[in-house]
């Protein structure tokens, strides 16, 4: 079988863990992290070029914690519903309610006209996706959000490495989130990171990481143990020292699957996934979408051909059971098709050339048959 996604691990990482235990230093309740903790987060501050990154324990701890640091404890956050559902459970979880906007079929991103609709005086916060690694339009929802006075905080989990007008995505809110998980373009196993050029913020970010205390048993603000260990952190700390050549293996797997698709995918009504001189990708997901009603007949006899072609996300967030009672009679018209149309295909960094032109072939030939 082809995975979709598969974590790059080498000496490098084993090497940097088994330091972690030599030193018998697994994890510190230090304001400032662990060793590990700080190199990493040195590192990706210089990626992103901005001012403070802190580290915790998840993509969905670094939402719940920038929420908690912007004290978005009440009111409403506007986010899409074709996420995975962290980003909405980190809503609840803050205190504040979810309000689903609709997205674009084109790229998956917040629809900017549905977002401007949905927009009132209880309103305290944006919360754009870069699904699947695409940017969402950012200069447009900063307008919006100053026009309301509203908090931006990027859900940038799935796009590290993915730039909006050449600067790095998760960087032009108040905070952007990133996650480490296992199937990221970079990984720590599990693992998260806020990123913001806010002092305050990075100082709330870090009390809240550790229960809210600065020196000893003085907490000062409502947190959470949701600090980074070391043995993660050496893992995404070495990591970061490759990650420029595994999202150009990303790309180019992507470049290449898109050249030997696009005649039967244009042919066979099928959208690929497309940049434009704006916005640049880190082909975390490579995602197709098709314009007929035969998404799950496709991936099924992918699947057959041992090809670990996946959906990302079906049901969307709003038509889960939980969510379908928190928010009742939400018709969010272009989510809902995205969900029943859509199909991610494997390009991380071990799948292989031969592969490439293996997915594009059957994938093809389905396309002919169905």
């Amino acid at each position: 079988m082809i995975p979709i996604n598969k974590p790059w691990l080498g000496d490098e990482e084993k090497h940097e863990v088994m330091k972690v235990i030599e030193e018998n230093a697994l994890t510190t309740a230090a304001r400032g992290g662990g060793k590990r903790v700080r190199d990493f987060e040195s590192l990706l501050t210089n990626y992103l070029n901005i001012k403070h990154v802190i580290a915790v324990n998840s993509g969905t701890s670094a939402l719940h914690a920038a929420l908690l640091a912007a004290d978005i404890n009440q009111g409403e956050v506007l986010l899409p519903s074709f996420t995975f559902v962290a980003t909405a459970n980190a809503v609840i979880a803050a205190g504040a309610k979810p309000v689903f906007v609709d997205v674009k079929k084109d790229d998956y991103t917040i629809d900017i006209s549905d977002l401007k609709a949905k927009i009132t005086k209880k309103s305290r916060a944006i919360l754009p996706v870069h699904l699947y690694g695409h940017p969402s339009d950012m200069d447009e929802i900063k307008v919006l959000a100053d026009k309301h006075s509203l908090h931006v905080v990027e859900d940038a989990c799935q796009s590290l490495g993915s730039t909006y007008k050449k600067r790095q995505t998760g960087t032009f809110g108040l905070m952007g989130c990133f996650s480490l998980y296992a199937s990221k373009v970079l990984t720590s196993g599990e693992g998260g990171a806020v990123a913001t050029d806010s002092d305050e913020m990075a100082d709330k970010l870090r009390m809240i990481r550790n229960h809210g205390m600065v020196e000893g048993y003085d907490t000062k603000v409502f947190g959470l143990n949701l600090r980074l260990p070391e043995l993660s952190a050496a893992i995404a700390k070495v990591q970061m020292q490759k990650l420029s050549k595994m999202l150009e293996t990303r790309r180019r797997n992507a470049e290449l699957l898109t050249k030997l698709l696009f005649p039967a995918a244009s042919k066979n009504g099928v959208s690929v996934p497309k940049e434009t001189d704006g916005n640049k990708f880190n082909w975390y997901l490579y995602t197709v979408a098709f314009d007929k009603d035969i998404r799950d007949k496709v991936k099924q006899r992918m699947i057959n051909d041992n090809i670990g072609a996946t959906v990302y996300y079906s049901p969307p967030v709003h038509s889960t059971p939980y969510y379908s009672k928190i928010s009742p009679g939400v018709k969010l018209p272009n989510t809902e098709w995205s969900s029943g149309h859509v199909l991610s295909l494997p390009v991380h960094p071990f799948v292989t050339e031969t592969e490439i032109q293996y997915i594009s072939d059957r994938l093809t030939k389905i396309l002919g048959s169905i």
